[in-house]
């Protein structure tokens, strides 16, 4: 799963999270594309750059609500 915003680090994506924007996420391929409700992992930075971070997160209406790593 990805955040719309191509965050380049996982430590962007928390200190956005922090500063209080609303993060919205979405599951690219046969999958998506929305994810509404629940716990996932997102990724990034977005394909075709490698992945180099993961993330826990909760989801509720589409929005992370919580990061959990």
């Amino acid at each position: 799963m990805y955040t719309h915003t191509d965050y380049k680090t996982k430590k962007a994506l928390k200190e956005a999270f922090k500063a209080g924007e609303q993060i919205t996420v979405y599951q690219p391929g046969p999958f998506g594309p929305d994810v509404k409700d629940g716990s996932g992992c997102v990724e990034g930075p977005h394909y075709p750059k490698p992945h180099t971070w993961y993330a826990a997160v909760v989801v509720k209406d589409g929005v992370i609500v919580k990061i959990k790593g």
